[in-house]
């Protein structure tokens, strides 16, 4: 996978919209208008801020299902998506919670966006929605099908979830590369805004010997300008949100000051300019 391709930078940053609750899901609140409108104005705060990609994802549609959504949801992030790609020229990806990485599949191509996000790609994971099973063969095949360029980037041993059997990164980051053929892998803490340990980044990365290593979650200005020295790239969203709070939408300012937080980090030769500076607003408000 050709970061520099699809990002413009071999060491990305790429923000998440979380979509409002999506219809069929137990939160909707009957109204597409407003799920489109807050998926608008966190795209144009993310752009503004200088991130490198988005990826969306209906993460206010908890509880999942674990596999197959409603095709009322795949509709209704197919429609999000176009919007948002009237308003950003960033590459963008899509993530279907809780697995549905068939949906993501066929949304991503249809709509020409670039990647997706497979939190269970292989392996038996044991989750809030039952236990989950890579169907790695499946996805592929299906790619293939649709004549898909679409890049997969996999969760290994994701968050909010414990692995059937004796855990071992790095076989689990070598299998989900070489027999699931990811093209770029995500390392996470054990929850949403929990960020990987510097150890097992560096042996994530070791093990995927040039295949792309994202950091999943917990980044924020203070730790990602250690955390991205064991890695190619981040997946943020938690530390961008006003006052640091999932539910809220994203902060411009707190996206600025993380993106000169990690562009500052960098060898010279891959940092972006310099924006402005901003004041630092508090981690926790």
């Amino acid at each position: 996978m050709d970061l520099n391709q699809i990002f413009k930078t071999t060491n990305p940053i790429v923000g998440v919209v979380h979509l409002l609750p999506l219809p069929t899901s137990p939160r909707w609140g009957g109204s597409l208008k407003s799920v489109i409108d807050r998926a608008e104005q966190e795209a144009t705060a993310l752009a503004s801020g200088g991130v490198d990609g988005i990826i969306v994802e209906n993460f206010f549609d908890a509880p999942f299902p674990k596999d197959c959504v409603d095709p009322a949801v795949v509709s209704a992030i197919s429609l999000v998506v176009q919007r948002l790609q009237h308003l950003v020229t960033l590459p963008i990806g899509i993530n279907v919670l809780r697995n549905d990485a068939h949906s993501a599949m066929a949304i991503a191509t249809c709509v020409q966006a670039q990647f997706i996000r497979v939190n269970v790609l292989t392996g038996v994971m044991a989750t809030d929605q039952g236990l989950i099973e890579g169907q790695a063969h499946q996805l592929l095949r299906y790619r293939r099908e649709l004549g898909s360029d679409v890049k997969i980037l996999a969760d290994v041993l994701v968050k909010h979830a414990r692995p059937l059997g004796s855990p071992n990164l790095t076989t689990a980051v070598q299998e989900t590369i070489e027999r699931g053929l990811a093209d770029g892998i995500i390392l996470s803490g054990w929850a949403t805004g929990s960020p990987p340990n510097l150890e097992d980044l560096e042996l994530a990365r070791a093990a995927a010997n040039g295949t792309p290593v994202f950091i999943g979650s917990g980044a924020n200005w203070e730790n990602i300008p250690h955390l991205i020295q064991a890695a190619d790239g981040v997946i943020v969203s938690s530390s961008l949100k006003r006052r640091g709070q999932i539910e809220q939408p994203i902060d411009p300012i707190r996206v600025s000051q993380f993106v000169e937080a990690m562009r500052r980090s960098l060898p010279v030769k891959e940092s972006s300019p310099m924006r402005t500076s901003h004041p630092v607003p508090s981690q926790t408000g």
